[in-house]
């Protein structure tokens, strides 16, 4: 059967929302555990976009050290900034060792790490993630594929 991505997403903001307003922390954005969801069978895509959403973030920080970035400029520059490092290692790396999920995704979550913290937001997301998936696994009786 396969999981139908728009379901995922919904789990995903649902988990979100919930979190933020419990335990005041937020999974890189609502739509982001939904995604990541989906990939979790594909660890080196998780691994890629986490390391691009790492190096998003260290250079929107090196760009603000000399440079007024803030709001919602800091979150369009990372937004952009994610996108064409995405967009570059799509391109540019042939034997699929380092690939990113979504276009926005590695952004989003570096904007999220700006405001709560690297090892923060990775844990949230990958604990959200976890728990989408295993709400699929038991929605789609433990057989799904993207």
């Amino acid at each position: 059967m396969i999981a139908d991505p728009e379901i995922a997403i919904g789990l995903g903001i649902i988990l979100s929302l919930f979190f933020t307003e419990t335990l005041g922390v937020t999974a890189g954005g609502v739509i982001v555990p939904g995604y990541i969801a989906l990939f979790l069978h594909q660890p080196q895509m998780v691994l890629g976009t986490f390391a691009i959403s790492i190096a998003t973030y260290l250079i929107v920080k090196l760009l603000s050290s000399f440079m007024l970035i803030y709001g919602k400029r800091r979150l369009v520059l990372s937004l952009l900034i994610g996108f064409f490092i995405g967009y570059f290692v799509k391109e540019n790396v042939q034997d699929g060792s380092l690939l990113v999920i979504g276009n926005i995704i590695p952004g989003l979550i570096a904007s999220w790490m700006d405001r709560q913290g690297v090892f923060r937001t990775i844990s949230v997301i990958l604990i959200t993630a976890s728990i989408v998936q295993l709400m699929l696994m038991l929605l789609y009786r433990g057989v799904f594929h993207v």
